[in-house]
């Protein structure tokens, strides 16, 4: 397998684990600073793609076990610099002949030796550009990643074959770890050009002032999840009647109520809701209006379709039409108020509530520096 077939093949996995990333790295940016910066964005995302890019050139291609079996060479190389000797032993170079510069770096034993520092610059200048690492611990944590490669290959993945089917080698520890060095000082000429960490940080939590229609729509999710994971909870434990009323109302009027308009959702994400006339009743209805609206609306067309299908008689195409017309509905109705709450922050119904979503992530900082 081709280094450009490795890169094909991370391109690929990327997206899934990508999708597994998003959301704790979505309630950790809203969290931390209120708000998500597109350019922290690219970066931690590019991260992500390197780093399964590096690894599936570690471990990639995977042989069979039976393959794997049958090897009988050696396992581990302990002596440093062995790649000297190889590439003087192997090659035809010759300082004083310039012929045999060129055939010498596509020799296998030089090529490797060059992708090996290659693999890990921008390893070193990820730590030192976003993760404001020194030279000491660029060095130190390039040298783990190295170390970690070198395990991987040892233990035959993990002990997924029965011996290792790569080279545990020394030279790879020296190369890799080199090569975040240079890294390291490659960005201390390119980072001149871009915003530091600091920066960044002080824009997103400028940005985070605001509560973002995306940042309210990651926060009706959470409330909906720890709601049900409450009333579960509720329901095995206790004995009371409709334990799923009873937790709605604990969660979503009671604790506001009692807290300053903030749920276990809302605190985390550093938003507070406020009320034109903070009374306990008004929560009690918007957010069973919320319920209504986004949950039982879509159920009770879907409803009405099914029954007006049962109770007339009409082929099967009609029908299978009047589902498909009352599905692209209802996608459209959610995508309408989710384009109004991005575009806007804002949606028509918190007027009739007379509600207000605020940013507590001022609160929470200036809560920080006092404590410090």
């Amino acid at each position: 397998m081709s280094y450009l077939e490795v890169v094909k093949t991370a391109v690929l996995v990327f997206p899934i684990i990508a999708f597994l990333f998003t959301i704790p790295f979505i309630l950790h940016q809203y969290h931390k600073y209120g708000s998500i910066n597109k350019f922290r964005v690219l970066i931690i995302y590019s991260f992500i793609l390197y780093l399964i890019t590096i690894y599936f050139l570690v471990i990639l291609p995977l042989p069979s076990r039976e393959e794997v079996a049958n090897m009988t060479g050696k396992i581990v190389q302990l002596i440093p610099f062995t790649f000297i000797k190889d590439i003087i032993r192997e090659t035809n170079f010759s300082l004083t002949d310039p012929s045999t510069y060129i055939p010498t770096l596509f020799h296998p034993s030089v090529y490797t030796f060059i992708f090996n520092i290659i693999m890990t610059i921008p390893f070193g200048m990820y730590l030192r550009y976003y993760y404001k690492c020194n030279l000491k611990k660029t060095f130190i944590v390039t040298l783990f990643l190295s170390l970690f490669f070198e395990f991987t290959q040892v233990t035959g993945l993990y002990g997924l074959y029965p011996r290792p089917y790569r080279l545990c080698d020394i030279d790879d520890l020296i190369t890799n770890t080199l090569g975040g060095v240079i890294g390291y000082f490659i960005m201390g000429v390119i980072d001149n050009f871009l915003p530091t960490r600091d920066e960044i940080d002080e824009k997103t939590i400028e940005n985070g002032k605001k509560v973002s229609g995306f940042r309210r729509i990651t926060l009706f999710f959470l409330d909906v999840f720890i709601y049900l994971c409450l009333s579960t909870i509720f329901s095995v434990f206790s004995r009371t009647l409709f334990p799923t009323t009873v937790s709605f109302i604990i969660y979503y009027a009671i604790i506001p109520y009692f807290w300053n308009g903030k749920t276990i959702a809302s605190n985390f994400l550093n938003v507070r809701v406020t009320f034109q006339n903070m009374k306990f009743i008004r929560l009690i209805l918007k957010n069973i209006f919320n319920y209504f609206y986004y949950f039982l609306l879509p159920i009770f067309i879907l409803t009405i379709v099914e029954n007006i299908v049962n109770n007339i008689n009409l082929s099967t195409i009609s029908s299978i039409w009047i589902y498909l017309g009352s599905f692209i509905f209802i996608i459209f109705f959610y995508i309408i108020n989710i384009f109004l709450l991005l575009k806007n922050g804002k949606i028509y119904y918190d007027k009739v509530f007379k509600i207000t979503y605020l940013s507590t992530i001022d609160e929470v900082n200036e809560k920080k520096r006092r404590n410090r």
